[in-house]
């Protein structure tokens, strides 16, 4: 081998993992309901977006259920939105997370979960047991109201 080709070989990337929370702690908003996660998610929803295509997001919550984030997660088309729980659990470990709360939005307005939706919180909820992330909730927005998984009692076990 010419040495050109061995100095190949040992290139390899290096992964650089940085978190910084610009909020103090005793400014986090603290969500003790799904209303008060709805809240949030709404003032941080595009609304030019909210009713035209679908999208999933996460809050991203520290031990005591305060709001560390929100991440828009995937972007979809007019009736369907792919998320990823790679992407998903890489952002709620790289910012700490011990819980999250799932939600995407439904441009029809209709609040009804889909079996895909069900099945994703299935997933997910499993994925966090894992990891000592809690999927908390999982909120299906409108621009006019929510569905939350939690309060209907369709969180899987």
């Amino acid at each position: 081998m010419d040495q050109l080709t061995l100095q190949s070989l040992f290139k390899v990337n290096e992964v650089e993992i940085i978190y910084r929370n610009t909020t103090p702690y005793q400014d986090r908003i603290q969500i003790r309901s799904s209303a008060t996660a709805y809240e949030i998610l709404l003032a941080s929803w595009d609304q030019n977006r909210l009713d035209m295509v679908e999208q999933f997001k996460i809050l991203l919550l520290d031990q005591q259920n305060n709001c560390l984030a929100v991440s828009e997660i995937a972007t979809g088309g007019t009736s369907a939105c792919l998320a990823d729980p790679k992407v998903i659990f890489a952002t709620a470990l790289k910012t700490r997370a011990t819980g999250i709360i799932l939600a995407h939005n439904h441009p029809s307005g209709n609040l009804a979960p889909s079996e895909a939706d069900k099945s994703l919180t299935r997933k997910l909820k499993d994925g966090g047991k894992l990891l000592d992330i809690a999927v908390l909730d999982h909120l299906i927005v409108t621009s006019h109201n929510y569905r939350s998984f939690a309060d209907d009692g369709l969180m899987p076990g």
